[in-house]
């Protein structure tokens, strides 16, 4: 186990004067995101140019307009993610390296830089998590609108707000933003915030891919919402062949931010997995890492090991389409199924790299508020990893109906159903924390108990989808949306809003309205039944995905279902207000530890100075010793000198006590 002793190197990650002061500039002519935006906007317009440039029919008319676009749009798009991460200024101590110049401290903590910090970028894994926040509700309430645009159409299958391709183009914006963006929701915001202060470190590993990991968001964001305006994409989020490499321009935008949102994920992953099997403080065992530092342990190896397939596959794609590469094209040698494999391949372990977060999230919880040791350590540590290992043997019952080998269908049948044992062991933590236990109902509490009620359905309906007869009958149909939306929405977004309300007063010091946050609870988790238990009937009566004309029998349900999921933005409304009112008008101060958590992140001041700890802490005891007689203290904070030393000694290379 390595861990940082060395305070100096927690100021200047990757070298430099770690008491260096930023540059005396005015902060407009500091890269930030408007110097960035500059970059992207002057970058795209090149890289435009010089696709054009190299198309064939635009070299053969002198100049005139080319017969394809394709080349150039994504050209466009990579000059662009090149244009805006110059303006921000990410190879600025690359380049000062390079040229033998000390580096100038611009963004090593944030300190001095006040609220420009979040909107620049900086090395200090707590701002990265901040504005991964912000980030990730922006691209939430982007997708529920879109979803807003879905049901207002389904409201009546004759009288049309919506043209038939457009409605596609939204359903696949929805999803994809949905899918694509929301894939660092929990490992993003609370994973970068909280896992150092968790473990006991004053940094992430790799704090410039950190940052990165972040940055590139928001160009995924902009390219995907960009393909509206190129004519959309027709193919769902899913992005299936042979429609992908025929489609429009708008593809094109689809295949480049989904395989950028797929490199940010791969260097997150890679980020987290190193900071905490290195980076633990002493007396950091394996057996006392907190439920959600082995939830963002295996979602970072499920992020390593599945999103190089995803991005593979859009890089072929975009081949197909610009370099007349014939990976998916049945005419020319290649395959259709070659990209359900790959897409899925990714694409299942991606439904738990969103489980597993917010089962790490409600086992954190839980124990707090039933005052109570978690049940089962041991099991539901166990139970996330058997998940992630079996989440990559299941993915081929997406192609139940697409003609695959008859013989293979059992073997990914029962794969499918084996993945509900570990699983199981997760809710068995849970059910055995919650027996006989005396439940705080406090607003993280309440998300927390909701998240098991709405995944319990998402469960029992993909054991349906994981029959064969029964995916045969349900596959396409919206029993496939409603499983879908019970599993991520009714167990991802509930977590998030528990570890939303459980963790802002740590990363802010300020507190969401108590009784704001439990009408947004209630109508929350009301109108999501109300508006996804009915989809599970529309689907048995063979309502089809993606179609915006069905038959008038179903009108009456569909109706229910619209007025609700219009209920169900108003409750996220009612989350935004308080979010906006309580961060910036009202300012509930919370500096101490509201919940009485016994966690490590819980024991240092609020919010956490920059280097997180004084001194190297030293962990004594596990996180959840509630109600253990005479329980020692999770970890002392300010060790006498000597300690870490001796930690280490014998050790071969062990570090000096200085900063210790």
């Amino acid at each position: 186990m390595a861990i940082e002793t060395q305070p100096d190197s927690a100021h200047a990650p990757g070298g430099g004067d770690p008491g260096a002061t930023p540059q005396g500039r005015a902060w407009w002519l500091r890269p930030n995101i408007l110097t960035a935006l500059v970059g992207a906007a002057i970058g795209y317009a090149l890289g435009h140019w010089l696709g054009n440039f190299m198309t064939p029919s635009f070299v053969a008319t002198g100049g005139g307009a080319p017969d394809d676009n394709d080349l150039a749009i994504v050209i466009g798009y990579g000059f662009l993610i090149l244009g805006w991460l110059i303006g921000l200024g990410v190879f600025n101590d690359l380049v000062r390296m390079m040229l033998g110049k000390p580096l100038n401290g611009n963004g090593r903590n944030g300190n001095g830089l006040g609220v420009s910090k979040y909107f620049r970028f900086t090395l200090d894994h707590k701002v990265v998590g901040l504005q991964y926040l912000i980030g990730m509700l922006v691209y939430f309430f982007t997708g529920g609108l879109l979803a807003i645009g879905i049901r207002t159409e389904l409201l009546s299958p004759s009288y049309h707000v919506l043209s038939p391709t457009m409605y596609l183009q939204v359903v696949g914006e929805h999803g994809t933003m949905m899918m694509m963006m929301m894939t660092s929701v929990i490992v993003g915001p609370f994973g970068n915030y909280l896992i150092p202060l968790m473990i006991g470190s004053k940094r992430v590993a790799f704090p410039r891919i950190e940052a990165l990991s972040f940055w590139l968001t928001p160009c995924a964001y902009v390219i995907l919402l960009s393909s509206f305006l190129d004519g959309g994409f027709p193919t769902g989020w899913t992005g299936y062949a042979p429609l992908s490499i025929q489609a429009g321009e708008g593809m094109d935008g689809y295949a480049v931010a989904f395989g950028l949102m797929g490199l940010s994920i791969i260097l997150a992953g890679f980020n987290m997995v190193v900071t905490i099997i290195c980076y633990r403080a002493p007396g950091m065992r394996w057996s006392r890492l907190p439920m959600f530092v082995w939830a963002m342990l295996t979602t970072g190896f499920l992020f390593i090991l599945a999103a190089p397939v995803l991005v593979g596959g859009m890089y072929m794609i975009i081949t197909d389409r610009t370099a007349q590469t014939a990976f998916f094209v049945d005419q020319l040698g290649g395959s259709n199924y070659l990209y359900q494999d790959l897409f899925w391949f990714f694409g299942h372990p991606e439904v738990y790299i969103l489980a597993l977060p917010g089962f790490g999230i409600v086992q954190e919880i839980i124990p707090v508020f039933t005052r109570k040791p978690l049940f089962g350590y041991k099991i539901g540590a166990a139970g996330m990893f058997g998940v992630a290992i079996l989440s990559f043997f299941v993915w081929q019952h997406h192609l139940f109906d697409s003609g695959m080998d008859p013989d293979m269908r059992p073997l990914f049948m029962l794969t499918t159903e084996l993945i509900s044992i570990p699983t199981g062991f997760i809710f068995l933590v849970a059910m055995g924390t919650f027996w006989k236990a005396k439940i705080r109902l406090t607003v993280p509490m309440l998300f927390a108990m909701a998240f098991f009620f709405n995944f319990l359905f998402g469960g029992i309906s993909g054991v349906f989808l994981s029959d064969v007869p029964a995916d045969t009958t349900a596959h396409g149909s919206f029993f496939v949306m409603a499983h879908f939306h019970y599993t991520i929405m009714g167990g991802l977004i509930f977590a998030f809003m528990a570890g939303i309300y459980y963790w802002l007063p740590k990363m802010t010091g300020i507190k969401l309205n108590e009784k704001l946050g439990k009408l947004h609870f209630w109508t929350m988790f009301i109108f999501f039944n109300t508006t996804f238990l009915p989809l599970f009937a529309l689907g048995l009566m063979g309502m089809p995905r993606r179609v915006f004309e069905y038959a008038r029998n179903l009108e009456t349900l569909n109706d229910w279902v619209s007025i609700s999921a219009f209920c169900l933005g108003g409750s996220i409304l009612i989350f935004l207000i308080n979010f906006v009112m309580s961060t910036l008008f009202w300012r509930e101060r919370e500096v101490g530890n509201p919940w009485r958590a016994r966690s490590l992140e819980w024991q240092v001041s609020t919010p956490p100075p920059p280097e997180n700890f004084k001194r190297v802490p030293v962990i004594l005891s596990g996180p959840y010793d509630y109600g253990v007689p005479n329980a020692l203290p999770v970890a002392d904070l300010d060790p006498p000198p000597g300690v870490i030393a001796a930690a280490y000694a014998g050790a071969p290379g062990a570090p000096s006590e200085m900063g210790a």
